[in-house]
């Protein structure tokens, strides 16, 4: 008969935010594949339990699943933590879970932080619907075209950030997406946690040095569209205008919208 694999969640900052059936499976399971040794073992001393633990991290994830599945098969229970939050969630998982699946292994989620919905509930932002897209990519090309991709995407977008990638980031993200509001959450749940809000803009202009690990939650999209026509002009024009954009791009876009010429748009505008 085989073991279980257990996905169990880690603190993502604060020891103490981790469940009792967390430290409970900690303490049961035959190994722990961990993201980083070093960086498990610092909270397993912390929970007092002794384990054998593997690596298991980005660069060794396929060859690792295939030993990790074998020691499955022969009944022994796993469980899979990443450094912080929930495994599998922009950090490895994936492939052991994909391979468990195709041999028929039990798979136990063992739920716990996550830094995205913990961003996400403390922003004020749309919560009925969100879009995570973790970390973007690192080729500028890539970056780009997924940014153009979500550009209409009316639901809030969440993504992941290194300190150094931030401002460079944010630049893109205005530049492609608009001016839009935005939520940054550093170092959720740790010494230094703070939250800010505000505009793209407005945020480039707070933050000095960035340090920590960051969590992006930017509202979605409020381009009109045909169900939108009962906005009125000045609504639109506001839009657009939050946008950064110029009168005359405005005005341009408010009569590509509303399927009329710009000129009658301008001349509403030149009376008022």
């Amino acid at each position: 008969m085989s073991g279980k694999l257990y996905l169990v969640a880690t603190p993502i900052g604060n020891l103490e935010d981790i469940t009792l059936r967390a430290i409970n499976i900690l303490n049961e399971v035959d190994l722990i594949a961990a993201e980083d040794t070093r960086h498990t073992l610092k909270l397993l001393n912390h929970l007092k339990i002794k384990k054998t633990l593997v690596s298991y991290y980005k660069q060794n994830e396929k060859n690792k699943s295939e030993i990790l599945i074998s020691e499955l098969l022969a009944g022994k229970n796993i469980a899979l933590v990443s450094d912080a939050g929930t495994p599998a969630i922009s950090d490895p998982g994936y492939e052991i879970v994909k391979s468990a699946i195709k041999n028929d292994i039990e798979i136990c989620p063992i739920p716990g932080a996550c830094a995205l919905i913990n961003a996400l509930i403390c922003s004020g932002m749309e919560t009925k619907e969100f879009s995570f897209i973790g970390f973007l990519s690192t080729n500028k090309k890539e970056k780009k075209e997924k940014l153009k991709e979500i550009k209409n995407d009316k639901k809030t977008l969440i993504f992941y950030e290194a300190p150094h990638k931030l401002k460079n980031n944010l630049e893109i993200i205005k530049e492609i997406l608009g001016d839009r509001n935005i939520v940054l959450a550093r170092e959720l749940t740790k010494i230094h946690e703070e939250i800010v809000r505000g505009k793209i803009s407005e945020i480039l202009d707070k933050i000095g040095e960035p340090r920590g690990e960051f969590v992006l939650v930017i509202e979605g999209s409020k381009k009109i569209d045909d169900s939108k026509t009962e906005f009125t002009l000045e609504e639109h024009y506001k839009y657009y205008e939050e946008q950064g954009l110029e009168k005359k791009e405005i005005i341009k876009k408010i009569a590509k919208d509303r399927n009329v010429q710009k000129n009658e748009i301008y001349k509403y505008f030149m009376q008022k």
